[in-house]
């Protein structure tokens, strides 16, 4: 497929991009080969290939919760600025 710069154009547009005309001149070619290559691989017979959601087989792996020791409150306010009782106290942060 032939890409024109006014495509180009339209496209940075929609990207948000100010390309200067000799970016312009750069990009085409270099989208219009990438288009090339994209419809090269829809012309691929895919008829076997199982549909794939990644590339790699992934699979979660869960853990059970456990109920650990956590750090008593006087040490984890030990180093806080500020304090108003058991918490951190912060700046507001609305109104």
């Amino acid at each position: 497929m032939k890409l024109t710069e006014e495509q180009v154009r339209w496209v940075a547009h929609l990207a948000r991009l100010e390309l200067s005309a000799a970016e312009l001149a750069a990009l085409t070619p270099q989208m219009a080969a990438i288009v090339a290559y994209v419809d090269q691989l829809g012309q691929l017979d895919t008829s076997g290939v199982e549909p794939l959601s990644h590339a790699l087989p992934l699979s979660n792996v869960f853990r059970e919760d456990e109920v650990s020791p956590s750090l008593p409150v006087a040490e984890a306010l030990a180093n806080a600025p500020r304090k108003l009782g058991d918490c951190y106290a912060v700046p507001a942060v609305l109104d």
